[in-house]
């Protein structure tokens, strides 16, 4: 992973302070957001976002990273604007983003998330898709409830990230079951879901703060590239990551089949190490126990990919996009401050353990 920049190494930005202002500053709205929904998806969803436990109790579950929110209220500063104008921006991201890993821990049979059981594996498939779907709902109530022409910009940006975020997945599912898949078509699929969320919420706080299209459309290249960014690393650990950090289990990625960077760029690659890979993972393909496959089995997997040079690539990947994502900033006028800490933002993408 890269070393943190030049301009964050100078100013020693708190990148957890950061984080933590945009989790702050959203999660009173986000909650409030929540309690319109019926019951129970108004209990569902707070199970999800780690309010409550699964019999109801008040818990302080891990909520995730966050990076998002902090964008959200972030950009909004570019334009001289107090981070507080970005929070609707923050919250109807965040919805977003929570509506698609509801849906997607149902469609990849994930069991765990944030060291927990999945809303669908608690409160069963027909509530992970209804508090989903309520959430994305939710998502542009809160912003054309301000009724301004940039809460309209910021609403029609979020609508199209949407609709790539949701071609993502679907690239990402059709993939699963396709013997090969070349790396401009796994980018492709990555930048749909993962970049153009991210786009989004680095943009969508300026936006709302009267930013131009000019400089809304450079925030969100340098989401997108950081999202990419941000998608190599995630990659890196669906494979090699420890659970006690993901909450995932071992070899997760492996074992649902994803075509995943370092899978992709192995089998992209030449020698025996990538040859070995494609027949094994042919083989696995048309297996019916491949659910029962042991640690060692998966553990042979990730080792003729690291062998293939998947995993080098994929780290080299994530330093040229977080390189791409930073030098996008250079087209906008903004405080040094703000500057500062859109480039720590992305330091912390690319170093994260989970």
């Amino acid at each position: 992973m890269p070393p943190a920049s030049k301009a964050a190494r100078e100013t020693a930005v708190d990148v957890t302070a950061l984080l933590e202002r945009g989790r702050t500053l959203a999660t009173p709205v986000l909650r409030a957001a929540v309690d319109r929904l019926a019951p129970p998806m108004d209990t569902v969803a707070a199970y999800h976002f780690g309010w409550i436990d699964a019999a109801g109790n008040p818990a302080d579950g891990d909520g995730g990273k966050a990076v998002r929110p902090a964008l959200a209220v972030l950009s909004a500063e570019v334009t001289g604007a107090a981070p507080e104008v970005g929070i609707p921006g923050a919250v109807a991201v965040e919805l977003v983003h929570n509506f698609s890993l509801l849906h997607d821990d149902l469609m990849d049979g994930d069991e765990q998330r944030r060291h927990r059981d999945t809303v669908w594996k608690v409160h069963g498939p027909a509530q992970a898709i209804l508090v989903g779907d309520a959430l994305f709902a939710l998502a542009n109530e809160i912003l054309l409830e301000l009724g301004t022409v940039e809460a309209g910009r910021a609403t029609r940006r979020l609508t199209t990230a949407s609709r790539a975020l949701i071609d993502g997945q679907a690239q990402d599912i059709s993939y699963e079951h396709r013997d090969r898949v070349s790396v401009e078509e796994c980018l492709e699929m990555e930048g749909n879901k993962t970049g153009a969320l991210l786009a989004c919420a680095s943009s969508i706080g300026a936006v709302l703060g009267g930013a131009d299209e000019r400089t809304a459309d450079s925030l969100e290249k340098y989401g997108y590239h950081l999202g990419l960014a941000f998608q190599a690393v995630d990659d890196l650990l669906g494979i090699w990551g420890d659970p006690e950090a993901t909450g995932k289990q071992t070899w997760s990625d492996l074992r649902q089949r994803k075509k995943s960077l370092p899978v992709v760029a192995a089998l992209a690659a030449s020698g025996a190490a990538s040859e070995r890979l494609g027949e094994i993972l042919a083989a696995d393909a048309k297996s019916s126990d491949f659910a029962n496959f042991s640690e060692e089995e998966f553990a042979a997997r990730a080792a003729l990919i690291e062998e293939a040079g998947g995993r080098e690539w994929t780290t080299e990947e994530a330093r040229r996009q977080h390189t791409i994502a930073i030098e996008a900033l250079d087209a906008v006028d903004m405080p040094d401050r703000v500057r500062q800490q859109f480039t720590a933002l992305a330091d912390f993408v690319v170093v994260r353990k989970r």
